[in-house]
């Protein structure tokens, strides 16, 4: 009977470790310290592609670097134009986490760098790729072309 128990327990510690994988906990909305300033929700344009134009299509270039945090992206909302590059990084501040965008059929690492062109207006979600415990089903966010 007391080697049950310890199975048990064993078997319950090594379930918590599974579902704490990121690390840190929810209580700080998983901030952990880590007081750097978030990046803004919005999109600059970098340069404009050839031809030059502002408007809807026009082309523009974009760079996003999304933060990624246990469990949570900033910014959860990226608006571009339709016609725009998006230049998307992930960086990773706390835990692991990947994007997968898969309307788009695209899946970034932590510190990779993946450029989109976006010619269709919609709405793209994209999600947390890795589990990575008690909140991943929450990290999400969308990548609006207008």
């Amino acid at each position: 009977m007391n080697k049950t128990r310890r199975l048990i327990a064993l078997i319950g510690l090594a379930a918590l470790f599974a579902l704490g994988a990121c690390g840190g906990n929810n209580a700080n909305n998983g901030n952990n310290g880590n007081n750097a300033a978030s990046p803004s929700p919005t999109v600059s344009p970098t340069a404009p592609a050839e031809g030059g134009g502002t408007g809807a299509g026009a082309g523009g270039a974009n760079e996003v670097t999304i933060e990624a945090t246990n469990w949570k992206f900033e910014p959860a909302e990226i608006r571009v134009r339709a016609g725009d590059t998006l230049k998307l990084t992930l960086h990773n501040t706390q835990g692991a986490h990947g994007i997968e965008i898969s309307d788009l059929n695209v899946k970034i690492k932590n510190n990779e760098t993946k450029e989109l062109k976006l010619d269709q207006p919609g709405s793209y979600e994209f999600h947390c790729s890795i589990q990575c415990g008690q909140g991943h089903d929450a990290m999400t966010g969308f990548i609006i072309v207008e």
